[in-house]
């Protein structure tokens, strides 16, 4: 991920978007801070020095004041903590973030002309009946084809003059996003957990708002898998890990299995192929060297199960290593899912492509 800051001109946008802009960067400065407020305000005092964006009218004090006023943070005994408003107010900016690097007809997504709570509408019309929501009643040919009917000095428009929009109602889905949390996320110079949490943050964002009847939830794996919540998402970091990926796969195929009959998908994002597992007697077993055949079987029993439970996997690799490329060929053939590599700045508009094209595949 790239951020390109410039030196502020008083000319150069309102002060309302001045303010916007700098909490859309304090959003993603927490993002990389793990949640810590004052790390991520030292971070903006820093590129501040650098890039001023601050001066008398809105001072690096004023700022602080608003994300008090507005309330994303809240101060308690000197301790400055992040409000669940904050947190809205990173997986808002996460989200926006993603959809403005998507091409318009790939997305699914609109921010206007929505009918309603699990409903999307169709491009065909057809004419209105009673129960059609009004919403959906599309003006332009509705009006002209009572012109059609009227005569030049009036216009009587009857029933069946009305034409709505065909609707389909969308089917709930149950995803659980697996998060890798093993340390080389964080080595060789390259941060990949922070565009992963980035996802996370926009994709909880976007089930809460536009599907608010699919389901969620989060795994994180590193030696063990762990599900965590959306609140969590912030103060999520890496750990000295080896790469548990079948502990992973099990939590999470043990979560899907309680959704009931929904469609069932999980997404992983890995940068490493599985490197450690739990042996029988439950002490934890791990090799870094190549593809261990032990680890790798177990892992590949999970691909299977998963796809007995017809639970699609669909793996990003965000790592050019050719040991988990050859894995997740095998690991794609067991449970007949999807694998893709991404590059870190497109992980997040990779996800979504792929979620909303499910999304319509299930319905």
């Amino acid at each position: 991920m790239e951020i390109l800051y410039s030196k502020w001109r008083p000319d150069s946008m309102t002060d309302d978007k001045r303010l916007e802009d700098l909490l859309s960067v304090f959003s993603y400065l927490l993002i990389q801070t793990n949640g810590d407020i004052d790390e991520a305000l030292d971070w903006l005092e820093q590129l501040d020095q650098e890039y001023q964006l601050f001066d008398k009218d809105l001072s690096f004090g004023d700022f602080v004041d608003e994300l008090k006023k507005k309330g994303y943070i809240a101060e308690k005994e000197g301790m400055k903590f992040l409000t669940d408003k904050g947190s809205q107010k990173m997986r808002s900016d996460s989200l926006k973030k993603i959809f403005s690097g998507l091409k318009p007809d790939t997305s699914g997504y609109h921010e206007s002309n929505k009918s309603g709570r699990g409903i999307d509408k169709l491009g065909e019309l057809k004419k209105y009946e009673f129960g059609d929501q009004i919403s959906n009643i599309d003006m332009t040919s509705t009006l002209r084809n009572a012109f059609l009917k009227s005569d030049i000095n009036s216009l009587n428009l009857e029933e069946d003059d009305i034409d709505v929009y065909e609707t389909e109602h969308m089917t709930s889905c149950a995803t659980v996003l697996m998060i890798d949390i093993s340390h080389s996320m964080i080595l060789y110079g390259e941060d990949r957990i922070t565009p992963a949490k980035e996802v996370a943050l926009a994709l909880s964002e976007l089930i809460l708002t536009r599907y608010p009847k699919d389901k969620l939830s989060i795994v994180i794996f590193g030696d063990d898998a762990k599900e965590i919540t959306i609140r969590d998402l912030p103060f999520l970091s890496v750990g000295p890990f080896h790469t548990n990926t079948k502990a992973g796969l099990s939590l999470a195929r043990q979560i899907l299995r309680k959704k009931g009959k929904v469609n069932k998908q999980i997404f992983m994002i890995t940068d490493g192929k599985p490197s450690a597992l739990f042996t029988e007697d439950g002490r934890i077993y791990k090799n870094s060297f190549g593809l261990d055949p032990r680890i790798v079987n177990k892992t590949l029993d999970e691909a299977v199960a998963c796809r007995k439970d017809k639970i699609k996997i669909t793996t990003f690799m965000i790592a050019h290593d050719q040991y988990l490329v050859n894995f997740i060929e095998e690991f794609t053939k067991a449970n007949n899912g999807k694998a893709y590599y991404s590059d870190l700045d497109n992980l997040g508009q990779h996800i979504f492509v792929d979620y909303l094209k499910n999304r319509k595949r299930f319905n």
